[in-house]
């Protein structure tokens, strides 16, 4: 993994919103920030607002809580960038890839979903899950999590097989309009047959 990523491991919090998007780390940056705020407008701006072996021991408290939250991140970074890698879980998506092209759409469900339970943000997982979803006849289903996966940030690089996948959604819902239609205009012709 590239030193750069490691950047984040620096501001308590960041590493969890930046690349996982978890806005249960937003309190602790917040927080973060207040205490180095107030320790500097403590010591520098109002001297004597509070006493000085308070602001001390507060500094020295929080680089010392800050220097093992870097080394807890740093060794959590890996995962938090690509959770399938590290997973003691083998990564079942080459199956459900075989499964979906085989056309068993029960078996590529299952394994999408296990697949999905250890990154629950991965694009091609989505993508497929919402092919399997239209070819169940769950159009409903497979518009909503193509909405869904449209507005995630890490599925910006498959923005060409979105929209080629939105567009067979769109064929679905016309092939099923159709259907429907023809099957109304078939049950109103037997009931004027039966009249």
């Amino acid at each position: 993994m590239e030193a750069k990523y490691y950047a984040t491991c620096f501001w308590p919090g960041l590493a969890e919103l930046w690349w996982r998007g978890r806005l249960s780390a937003l309190p602790a940056a917040i927080a973060f920030s207040l205490v180095v705020n107030l320790i500097l407008v403590a010591r520098y701006l109002y001297p004597g607002w509070i006493h000085s072996g308070l602001v001390s021991l507060a500094f020295w408290g929080g680089l010392v809580a800050l220097f093992f939250y870097i080394i807890r991140t740093a060794r959590e970074l890996p995962s938090l960038i690509n959770p399938r890698e590290t997973s003691a879980e083998p990564d079942q998506f080459p199956q459900a890839r075989i499964a979906y092209l085989s056309g068993q759409w029960e078996e590529a469900e299952g394994l999408l979903t296990d697949v999905l339970a250890i990154e629950p943000r991965d694009p091609p997982a989505l993508l497929l899950l919402t092919g399997v979803y239209r070819h169940t006849g769950r159009l409903e289903a497979a518009e909503l999590l193509l909405r869904e996966l449209s507005r995630l940030e890490v599925a910006d690089a498959w923005l060409l097989e979105i929209q080629a996948e939105s567009q067979r959604l769109r064929r679905a819902f016309g092939t099923e309009k159709t259907s429907e239609q023809t099957d109304k205009k078939n049950h109103v012709s037997e009931l004027n047959d039966a009249a």
